[in-house]
């Protein structure tokens, strides 16, 4: 079930994903990628959000079954950009690049230590200090914020992707 259009541009416009450029200036060819990478970042974030409500599910990987946290996190991004991501969190920490957490942006991915094993979790960075994930048992895709004392003690990194 995805959510109405009504609800994802609500979230959306209540916390912009990126600053808006003041400038009128024809833009720079470093200004067109950063503009295409965040297009392409907030478009991975409105998929993401749309699966809101989701149920978990232990292997899932899909909105009709429901999904784990990887299997939320793998269908996303092959649905919004065609990357392929492996199947498991400790697998995807391996992808793309390293970010600091100062530095993150909407599509990072997140990680965290919740079964007592480094990168044992995985979210989709989406500003503001917020992820969207899909939890646990008895839970559905949700928003949290990774500022929280729970993820912030668990937090155990970010990776950036191609997008």
């Amino acid at each position: 079930m995805k959510l109405p259009v009504a609800i994802i541009s609500a979230v959306l416009l209540a916390a912009p994903l990126a600053p808006a450029c003041a400038q009128e200036a024809s833009p720079t060819a470093t200004e067109s990628r950063v503009d295409s990478f965040l297009s392409r970042a907030n478009d991975l974030v409105l998929n993401a959000l749309g699966f809101m409500g989701i149920p978990y599910k232990w292997g899932g990987t899909t909105p009709d079954t429901g999904f784990d946290c990887s299997g939320f996190v793998q269908f996303v991004f092959r649905q919004a950009t065609g990357l392929i991501l492996p199947r498991s969190s400790f697998e995807q920490v391996l992808q793309g690049i390293s970010v600091a957490r100062e530095e993150l942006q909407p599509g990072d991915l997140v990680f965290f230590n919740t079964m007592r094993a480094q990168f044992s979790h995985v979210g989709i960075y989406i500003g503001e200090n917020r992820f969207i994930h899909s939890p646990s048992r008895g839970k559905t895709v949700e928003i949290v914020d990774i500022t929280s004392a729970y993820w912030q003690k668990r937090y155990n990194g970010a990776r950036r992707l191609p997008l």
